[in-house]
């Protein structure tokens, strides 16, 4: 009997698990008919965007970006609103409130958006941004205007909302983190930043006005020229070389061309970089509209000491085998650089114009150097600094302009001082950072332009006295050579005259032993 029983409840018990599967069953059968049902008679589509996608510890761009629109265009509709300053934000935006509808207008077709939020179901500790409460924003249509919708609209409201975050975005300084601080989980580990608020504009740039212009129409090309790259196919962005004399502007050059073009800039030191996968993993990392800076690369990393190395060893492999095959030689251990460990040129030339640097557009890639004619060919040629700018010592066009923005005075008002002033800097190299300091007056409260220009008239003539004086130094220097050099010249020629003289007389002493032997 009990055994029965057993078996009856064990019976009964899988009878109702049976049960319990087939009303799941039914039950989803049935909540699928009545969602058919209810679509064929409900005309309107919608489409949820989550604030979190596949990688849950990042914002999805595309809800920013629709963050980023219906905050510019559509946010006077809303009751509720709450606004966010964040560290990349010139001032506060403000943006929808869950629980709001926002209704827009795209060529006829009428569309509603409506912001909420998901909270989230465990009250437990998470890791994960996207496993907290999460948000999205539902947009509803009427279905005549998918294609519309998908085709145009959604790409509009991209395009848009990334124009907005563009505008409203406060321009940021980047620096390298140490490698031992990089966390993959995490890639704002690469980089660190504060905020670009350097003055420099083009307005303010001393150098000549034509050379100015062409930069600027330069960069005004590359920034709509999208579609021209693509078109070539060429990756979207475009190299420059600053080359010139220390004092020459050129890193104030570079914070008018982020100025001008409201772009980030990354200085890189190229020194802190360990190996080529570092320097490619800092590219990666790098965002558009963005600058990224090489300064001095000259004295950066030796990189053409490699094609020196094989130059030195194919002198000494040629010296070798000229060498007799008798002379005995100590083996010789070959040292071969390991490139896991070693910045070379040819990962600097892959940074630059490789596969790799297609990985994202809108990048200006900029060399600063004093000394143009020390850099590898390879490194600046045509299609990797695509432009090379001289940035050359201060003349009169110049001079003008910063007799304007420290003095703001004109020629017309010092004619006489100016047209000195004028005459010197075509006979003497200053740069302009030393012209700058000569100007500036040493109490902002009594500025007297007539004295600071008497004391840039003081400053180019010693700097005139002190050239002439280090040519004639230089003169000297070669005339006491030639004059070393003569004397060396003469007392070979005298000890030549005197081993000859010697050679001579032993000679004659032979041939009169031989006569009278």
């Amino acid at each position: 009997m009990a055994a029965k029983d057993l078996w009856t409840a064990i019976g009964s018990t899988l009878a109702f698990i049976l049960a319990l599967c087939s009303m799941a069953m039914h039950q989803a059968k049935i909540i699928l008919w009545i969602n058919k049902i209810v679509g064929y008679f409900n005309p309107y589509i919608q489409i949820t965007i989550p604030e979190y996608g596949a990688d849950r510890f990042q914002r999805s761009d595309f809800f920013v970006a629709i963050e980023a629109y219906l905050s510019h265009k559509c946010a006077s509709q809303a009751r509720k609103l709450k606004a966010d300053l964040g560290n990349v934000r010139k001032k506060p935006q403000a943006s929808v409130d869950d629980g709001q509808e926002i209704i827009d207008n795209f060529d006829g077709a009428m569309l509603w958006w409506y912001a909420a939020m998901v909270p989230k179901k465990y009250n437990v500790i998470s890791l994960s941004p996207g496993d907290d409460e999460r948000r999205y924003y539902r947009l509803s249509f009427h279905r005549s205007f998918r294609d519309k919708v998908l085709d145009s609209y959604l790409p509009h409201v991209l395009e848009k909302g990334r124009a907005v975050i563009s505008e409203n975005r406060q321009r940021r300084l980047f620096t390298k983190n140490p490698s031992s601080r990089w966390s993959s989980y995490s890639p704002k580990t690469i980089w660190s930043h504060v905020p670009f608020e350097h003055p420099a504009k083009f307005d303010t740039l001393a150098m000549n006005p034509d050379v100015k212009e062409d930069i600027m129409d330069d960069l005004r090309a590359f920034q709509e020229a999208k579609d021209y790259y693509t078109k070539v196919g060429k990756a979207w962005k475009r190299g420059y070389l600053l080359f010139g004399p220390p004092g020459t502007g050129k890193s104030t050059m570079i914070a008018a061309m982020a100025n001008f073009l409201d772009y980030d800039v990354y200085d890189l030191e190229l020194t802190a970089v360990k190996n080529n996968t570092e320097l490619r993993q800092l590219f990666i990392e790098t965002t558009a509209k963005s600058i990224i800076v090489i300064e001095d690369i000259d004295c950066s990393v030796d990189l053409t000491g490699k094609r020196k190395d094989k130059k030195v060893h194919k002198k000494k492999s040629s010296s070798e085998s000229e060498s007799s095959d008798n002379v005995t030689r100590l083996p010789i251990e070959a040292k071969e650089d390991d490139e896991s460990t070693k910045l070379t040129l040819s990962g600097v030339l892959n940074f630059i114009d490789g596969l790799w640097s297609a990985c994202g557009g809108e990048r200006i890639i900029i060399f600063t150097t004093n000394n143009k004619d020390k850099l590898d060919p390879a490194l600046i040629r045509r299609g990797r600094m695509d432009k090379h700018i001289e940035m050359s010592y201060c003349r009169y066009e110049a001079f003008k302009l910063l007799a304007s923005n420290y003095l703001q005075i004109t020629e017309h008002e010092f004619f006489e001082q100016f047209g000195e002033i004028q005459q010197l800097l075509e006979e003497i190299d200053m740069s302009p950072a030393d012209v700058a300091e000569n100007l500036m007056p040493m109490s902002t409260k009594k500025k007297d332009p007539g004295m600071c220009l008497a004391g840039l008239v003081v400053a180019l003539k010693n700097a005139k006295v002190d050239a002439a004086a280090k040519v004639m130094e230089e003169a000297k220097k070669e005339e006491d050579a030639e004059k070393s050099m003569d004397k060396e010249e003469a007392v070979s020629i005298k000890v030549k005259e005197d081993a000859n003289a010697k050679e001579k007389e032993t000679e004659k002493s032979r041939e009169k032993e031989e006569a009278v032997t």
